[in-house]
């Protein structure tokens, strides 16, 4: 793809080409109002088009499936020999840059595929936003792994296990569960077991991304371009609920069970900072979807309202229902009535047996 890149780049403009292609783009609603812009696109940029559409899922396949497991085993050494040789940390930075990089390509990719009818300018201000979004939670989560595998090896591959085969199998119950058609129309040369192994290795993908960060690209099997294309909060919201608090077990298990090898690290400290650098990015990408993302005219609500709703929602399930209120408050009304009725009894008794209650005191 690279020679071919460099090969329609340099020949470009010197021959005319035969026939160009038409392509429709809305602008970003602007007082309630898309502009439809037309745009002729020659053979030459189509295919450079295609192949920076193919060098950005490469990116990140390489980013989750290469760098992320690289960086993981890297920094576990690491942590084992109390050491970290220049050559080592070079090799960490980089991988730590390739698996960022692979997050922010997955967001523009996702921001483009959900909003292909529209002319998506991407701002510097989104992209840093991103950066930092992605970087605080691909540290801080590589981190936690290290130090729980560090000091509870035996227990580090379940957890791998069920986060893995967690997100592995989620697209297909939510397929299952749709009792759609099988999907046929992927690729018009490849039988069903050719499907089925290109819908695994999706899969295979999408669980290996979300194993370190949250995937932007939400698998939807059942769906023609077998992507998600809705924004939905509430999912958003309950992956970075759960995240945090296994996160919070796992560094708790860690602080429980350290070895001598962290006899001289700030435990507390530790654990304090690296619970704030993942709230950290979870603040950097409420900024991202609330100020910054290119096509927050066309949310149906702002991240600030679903969230609103999602606490609401949660608030609701944690709330006792009204039943037993109103039980609670019957029985309590029944008690004080009982204690009414005895008290103003024995102030008759008294008023009715003057002389009784004087000898008694007597």
């Amino acid at each position: 793809r690279c020679v071919e890149v460099f090969y329609i780049y340099f020949r470009a403009g010197r021959v005319e080409e035969p026939y160009v292609s038409i392509t429709k783009k809305k602008q970003m609603p602007k007082d309630g109002y898309s502009e439809e812009i037309e745009k002729e696109v020659g053979q030459a940029e189509g295919k450079l088009c295609t192949h920076r559409s193919a060098f950005s899922r490469a990116s990140v396949i390489q980013a989750f499936l290469g760098s992320a497991p690289q960086l993981t085993l890297q920094l576990y050494i690491c942590v084992l020999q109390q050491e970290i040789t220049a050559a080592r940390s070079i090799f960490m930075v980089l991988s730590l840059l390739s698996i960022v990089y692979g997050a922010l390509r997955c967001n523009i990719l996702a921001i483009k595929i959900k909003y292909d009818d529209y002319d998506v300018s991407v701002k510097p201000a989104a992209y840093l936003c991103i950066f930092m979004w992605r970087s605080f939670e691909i540290a801080t989560r590589v981190t936690v792994l290290v130090l729980f595998s560090s000091v509870l090896q035996i227990w580090t591959l379940p957890v791998v296990l069920v986060n893995f085969f967690g997100f592995f199998f989620y697209p297909w119950i939510l397929f299952w569960q749709s009792k759609s058609p099988f999907p046929e129309n992927i690729e018009k040369a490849l039988s069903r077991v050719g499907t089925t192994i290109v819908l695994c290795l999706l899969t295979f993908l999408y669980a290996g991304i979300n194993m370190f960060c949250w995937s932007a690209v939400q698998v939807k099997l059942n769906d023609p371009d077998l992507i998600n294309k809705s924004q939905n909060w509430y999912r958003l919201t309950v992956y970075y609920m759960l995240r945090f608090i296994e996160n919070a077990f796992l560094l708790l298990m860690w602080y429980i069970y350290k070895t001598d090898i962290y006899l001289y690290v700030c435990a507390p400290l530790l654990v304090l900072q690296l619970l704030i650098g993942y709230c950290m990015a979870v603040l950097f990408m409420l900024v991202f979807y609330q100020f910054c993302h290119p096509c927050k005219k066309l949310f149906s609500s702002s991240i600030s309202e679903g969230l609103l709703s999602c606490f609401k929602f949660l608030c609701f399930i944690c709330k006792p229902p009204k039943s037993t209120i109103l039980t609670d408050k019957a029985e309590v009304k029944s008690e004080n009535t009982d204690e009414a009725r005895s008290s103003s009894k024995t102030i008759d008794s008294q008023k009715g047996n003057p002389h009784q209650s004087v000898s008694s005191n007597a």
